[in-house]
């Protein structure tokens, strides 16, 4: 009997089985993040990352993700296909991977997403934008979106500019929202609530606070299952509105459809945070 042998049979059925579960999922997602990096080599992704073709193999990834975190999407709605600026409040990491699952979009991410180990490599094959937060580079990245949005490709952002544990929508920023007005195309709101196994709003697929990613991904293999539950709302015309107006609106959309969203899904409504 090796070493390591003896110190798993003297620990806990519980624990081993916790172990067990961790080391699959831990399994399953280096396989998946395999799988992502060879699409994007396989068929060139990386050469032109931004071809709304690739979006059929980015929804491809984030379901497998899905899987692998044990995380079941509840489509609440319609998914449009019209071209659109989508915007989301933003929990987790993780609703790439949700939002990712159900529509075939682009994403915009903080700066600091692309340095994150092995994923930020994968989701710059993907196609996604960065943008550092508070620089000059929000009015190029705002010029870049419209012309996506232009030749009638999707991209989301997170408006709140920030993660949040899901219970409201902080502040709507909404410089960005200015490419939809720009290039003439709707805002697409959508809402993301993640619920545990008791109907209770999950607290831990919220990456808040000072944990790392690294930590916060072990905490999220180590998670029982959980349902996020996605909600999409009608499509905001951008005809006739300014900067200002467009952002009232994504913002009162946003808050109204997390709470009806929560209604829906939640044993219990959470005590709003401060």
């Amino acid at each position: 009997m090796t070493q390591e042998t003896a110190v798993l049979d003297k620990l806990p059925v519980s624990t081993l089985s916790k172990f067990s579960l961790y080391s699959k999922k831990l399994a399953a997602g280096l396989s998946t993040i395999g799988e992502g990096f060879y699409l994007i080599y396989r068929h060139g992704l990386y050469k032109n990352p931004n071809n709304p073709k690739n979006t059929r193999y980015v929804q491809y990834v984030c379901r497998r993700l899905c899987e692998v975190f044990n995380i079941e999407v509840q489509v609440h709605g319609t998914i449009p296909h019209e071209p659109a600026l989508w915007v989301s409040n933003h929990i987790s990491w993780l609703d790439i991977a949700v939002l990712g699952s159900g529509a075939r979009i682009f994403f915009l991410a903080k700066a600091e997403v692309e340095k994150w180990p092995i994923l930020g490599n994968l989701a710059k094959g993907g196609g996604t934008l960065f943008i550092k937060r508070g620089s000059g580079d929000s009015e190029r990245i705002r010029e870049q979106i419209a012309g996506f949005l232009k030749q009638d490709i999707p991209v989301l952002f997170f408006p709140e500019a920030t993660t949040t544990d899901g219970r409201q929508v902080k502040k709507v920023h909404g410089r960005l929202l200015g490419a939809a007005i720009e290039a003439q195309r709707p805002v697409q709101v959508c809402v993301i609530c993640y619920v545990n196994q008791h109907g209770e709003m999950d607290m831990t697929a919220p990456f808040i606070g000072e944990i790392s990613f690294v930590d916060h991904v072990q905490k999220i293999l180590e998670m029982p299952q959980v349902t996020a539950h996605l909600m999409t709302l009608p499509a905001i015309s951008v005809l006739g509105h300014t900067l200002e107006t467009l952002t009232e609106e994504v913002d009162q959309k946003m808050r109204e459809g997390l709470i009806r969203l929560q209604r829906k899904v939640l044993k219990r409504l959470p005590e709003p945070s401060e």
